[in-house]
C-alpha cells in the first residue's frame, strides 16, 4: 500500500510523528509536509510565488519532504510531482486540535484530504481535541482503529475522524454524525500593543449545539467522532428551482 502522510502543524509536529509508526505498518509511507504551522489555512494554494521543497530528517523517525506553502500545496505537489507510484489513501493529521462543525471548513488538516479527493484518491482527516498536554500516542492508536475500520477505501472518498480530549479518560465511543453547522461561540480579545496599535485575537471555541446528533456535540461528550465529507458545494435544491425562471 501507498501511503501519502501530511498535515497542517508542520512536519515536525509531534502528531505526525505519532501516526508514521502505524501507517509503516500498512505499506510505504511518504511524508510530504508544510515546513511550518498553516493552521487555519483552509484550501489555500500558492500560485505566484515558487514552492521550496526539502528532504529533512525528523528525529531519526522518517526522512520526508518539507513544503513552505500549504497542506493543499503539500498533497498537489506530492501528487503531481514527487511521488511516482500511484497513492492508495492520503492520510492527514493528527492535527492538535478538533476539526468539526464550521471550522472543517477553516481546517488545512481537512483541505488536504479535500485535494486528495481532488485526485479520485480516498483520504481520511485526522485531528484529536486541543488540551494543554495531548497525548499523541494514545491519540494515534484510536485513529488506527477506526482507520482499520473504515478500509476498505474508494474512489475520492473523505472521511473526517476526531479523538475527544483523552485526559478525560477513554472515549466513551464512536458516533457516526453529521457536521456541525451551527457556529462557535467565539469572540475577540482587544489590546493594545507598546507601539500603540490596536491587535485583536480569536478566543473561546466551544460550539453552540448540544444535541450530541453533531460532529462538535458528540466530540464534546467524549466519543470519538466519524463523519463521511464531500467537496461538492452546489446547492442542488436551489439549482433546480434557479433553472425554472425564464432568464
Amino acid at each position: 500500500m501507498q501511503i501519502l502522510l501530511t498535515n497542517d502543524d508542520g512536519i515536525f509536529a509531534p502528531g505526525i510523528s505519532a501516526i508514521y509508526p502505524h501507517l509503516a505498518k500498512l505499506g510505504n509511507v511518504t511524508v510530504v509536509a508544510p515546513a511550518d504551522v498553516k493552521s487555519g489555512f483552509g484550501h489555500a494554494i500558492t500560485i505566484h510565488e515558487v514552492l521550496e521543497c526539502d528532504k529533512v530528517d525528523v528525529n531519526g523517525l522518517f526522512t520526508g519532504y518539507s513544503v513552505k506553502g500549504s497542506p493543499a500545496d503539500c498533497v498537489k505537489l506530492a501528487l503531481m510531482e514527487l511521488i511516482k507510484e500511484p497513492i492508495d489513501i492520503v492520510v492527514s493529521g493528527i492535527n492538535d486540535g478538533a476539526n468539526v462543525g464550521i471550522n472543517v471548513h477553516y481546517s488545512g488538516t481537512v483541505a488536504a484530504a479535500v485535494e486528495a479527493a481532488f485526485y479520485h484518491i480516498p483520504s481520511v482527516a485526522l485531528s484529536v481535541a486541543m488540551e494543554e498536554k495531548v497525548d499523541f500516542k494514545a491519540a494515534a492508536k484510536y485513529c488506527m482503529t477506526m482507520l482499520n475500520k473504515l478500509a476498505p477505501f474508494t474512489g475520492g472518498q473523505i472521511t473526517n475522524v476526531n479523538i475527544p480530549r483523552l485526559s478525560e479518560g477513554k472515549p466513551k465511543g464512536v458516533k457516526v454524525v453529521a457536521q456541525a453547522m451551527e457556529g462557535f461561540r467565539e469572540h475577540y480579545v482587544r489590546r493594545k500593543t507598546q507601539q500603540g496599535h490596536i491587535v485583536y485575537m480569536l478566543a473561546g471555541g466551544l460550539p453552540n449545539d448540544g444535541d450530541g446528533l453533531t460532529d462538535s456535540a458528540a466530540l464534546m461528550e467524549g466519543y470519538i467522532t466519524v463523519t463521511s465529507l464531500k467537496y461538492d458545494m452546489t446547492d442542488h435544491q436551489r439549482l433546480e428551482e434557479l433553472k425554472k425562471i425564464k432568464w
